[in-house]
């Protein structure tokens, strides 16, 4: 069987996931402040990177931990109500590019897999 990663069409769609992801995220009031300040072309391609090792494509992700990566992000109040968000920007991102119902729901299932680790719960 093939990895979610080739399901949804590999390194272009996960490119142009990302990008459509973060415009959206940065529209979104709720949870658009955490990313004040912050280089988005480098978020850009560090969200790249995880996002295709993620789904099963080539792991090349050498950014921080879910936990570490977010642990400011929990210090300045991060949530549960904020994961749902981002998810739910993810979702409709990837709805938007064609994406199957159950390719999306693998998407939020893993999404949902390191709540906990970005949450520092």
């Amino acid at each position: 069987m093939s990895s979610l990663y080739e399901r949804i069409g590999g390194q272009g769609a996960v490119d142009a996931a990302v990008d459509i992801f973060y415009r959206k995220v940065l529209a979104d009031e709720r949870i658009s402040d955490y990313f004040d300040g912050v280089d988005m072309e480098e978020q850009i391609n560090k969200q790249k990177g995880f996002l295709t090792m993620a789904f099963g494509g080539p792991n090349e992700y050498t950014g921080k931990s879910m936990r570490d990566g977010h642990a400011h992000l929990v210090e300045r109040g991060l949530n549960d109500s904020h994961v749902d968000a981002v998810i739910e920007n993810l979702g409709a991102t990837l709805q938007e590019l064609g994406v199957a119902a159950a390719d999306i729901q693998e998407v939020a299932d893993i999404a949902n897999s390191v709540r906990d680790d970005v949450l520092s719960r």
